[in-house]
């Protein structure tokens, strides 16, 4: 295994949205940064599932697709391309503290040497949560689908979406205008969607199927054929459709956190109001972390980054001078 001898200021575990900017804004303060990322590309979670999802909470982008949401943040990271590592499809395996006060971290491919760190892996590693039905796994990918990489797959279609939260609610409006019908199927009656997405789905042309669960799905002809059962109750019904999104949410695992010996609280690392975690050098930020009045967005996550970057910075360079403005990029 390969073992550097450069020693970084900064480690950013994690090269999701949030992890993106507080690797810019680790540069603005001229910080000698390197981001570690386990998949293959930066983006996270927003990349890999929800490039065509439509973000709204993020301040002064208006709706922006997760693709180009990456796209901007990316834009920012270019601009301070020296003294940025970029290390993707690199995992962290290991995490030791030195007796200097410094880490050593083992990763896939090698062991690498920082001042500090920034925990910044959202949930962790995710799957999708499952249909709770049996069926033939050959229709996924095809009929049945857990992702949506492009809006046009299900141009003109009859699609059904599973599902009653977020994330169900803006993909069955993304979908309302480029597919021939839509179909929301979930088990109660009201939906768990920010109040606003819900009064614009009940508003559209999207078809409600409430309360209902899924109790089989097969295929049929070319498409599905998905039978419906009145949650508590015994009428049944059947919907033929072309295609089924399925949107349970995700099982997330961050027991990484637990093997690295960090403090945790239902999983989620204990950060104080400087995103420092009991540990000195060792911070987090996203969705990785928990705090009295957490939320979890990626808004959220964005004003957090600041926070962490400019303790660690005043920690690191004591003699330096914060900042006044965002705009500035002198020490």
């Amino acid at each position: 295994m390969q073992q550097e001898t450069h020693l970084y200021d900064l480690t950013v575990i994690g090269g999701g949205p949030t992890g993106m900017f507080a690797a810019f804004y680790a540069r603005m303060r001229n910080l000698d940064v390197q981001i570690i990322e386990s998949l293959p590309e930066l983006g996270g979670q927003v990349a890999a599932l929800y490039p065509e999802k439509i973000i709204n909470d993020v301040a002064g982008t208006g709706a922006v697709t997760g693709a180009a949401l990456i796209a901007n943040l990316q834009s920012q990271l270019d601009q301070f391309s020296d003294g940025l590592y970029l290390a993707c499809g690199e995992a962290v395996t290991g995490l030791k503290r030195l007796d200097d006060g410094t880490f050593m971290l083992t990763t896939t491919k090698r062991q690498t040497h920082t001042r500090s760190i920034v925990v910044a892996i959202g949930g962790g590693a995710f799957a999708p949560r499952p249909l709770a039905v049996d069926y033939d796994k050959a229709l996924e990918g095809q009929q049945i689908r857990y992702f949506v990489k492009d809006l046009q797959d299900f141009a003109g279609k009859t699609v059904a979406i599973a599902g009653g939260g977020d994330s169900a609610v803006d993909w069955a409006l993304a979908l309302e205008p480029v597919a021939a019908e839509v179909h929301l199927i979930h088990r109660r009656q009201q939906f768990r969607g920010l109040e606003s997405s819900v009064a614009q789905l009940q508003a559209s042309s999207v078809v409600l199927e409430t309360p209902y669960n899924i109790t089989r799905v097969a295929a049929h002809d070319s498409g599905l054929r998905i039978d419906l059962q009145v949650a508590k109750g015994e009428d049944q019904r059947q919907l033929a459709v072309d295609t089924l999104l399925v949107n349970y949410g995700f099982v997330s695992d961050n027991s990484l956190l637990k093997a690295w010996g960090l403090p945790l609280e239902r999983r989620a690392l204990i950060v104080d109001a400087n995103m420092e975690t009991e540990i000195p050098g060792i911070y987090g930020i996203g969705d990785a972390v928990t705090y009295p009045g957490k939320v979890k967005l990626i808004a959220a996550g964005f004003g957090e980054a600041p926070s962490a970057i400019n303790h660690l910075a005043t920690e690191l360079y004591p003699e330096r001078k914060q900042p006044l403005h965002s705009t500035s990029i002198s020490a």
